[in-house]
């Protein structure tokens, strides 16, 4: 009889645990989603006019800042002329995977200020 009591108080200690262990993940469940109190059409509204703001266009000069210092030092604009320029950028566009349009910015950026 000794055995089956301390098996029982086992059994109520063990079942304690698991009640409080219970209540604290859903207590922490509802803390997390109590936390999201706007509806999801209203962060949906909020989220585009963030995102036009912080979207931002760049510039030739800012593009080939961030382009062609990845693998070697920026050059100078004036160190080759307007058609040299076009022939390195033919070459380089492809090396770099430049887009298009990003490849023509930073062309005119750089046949701007060639030198002569």
């Amino acid at each position: 009889m000794n055995r089956f009591c301390s098996i029982k108080s086992g059994l109520r200690a063990g079942v304690g645990v698991v009640i409080a262990a219970v209540f604290y993940y859903a207590t922490s469940i509802a803390f997390v989603a109590g936390a999201d109190t706007k509806p999801a059409d209203a962060k949906a509204s909020e989220a585009q006019p963030a995102k036009a703001a912080g979207k931002k266009k760049l510039t030739g000069g800012d593009l080939y800042a961030i382009n062609c210092n990845r693998c070697h030092a920026e050059r100078y604009p004036t160190e080759f002329n307007a058609a040299q320029w076009k022939t390195l950028m033919t070459h380089m566009r492809v090396r770099a995977n430049l887009p298009a349009a990003q490849a023509k910015l930073i062309l005119k950026y750089l046949q701007e200020d060639s030198g002569n």
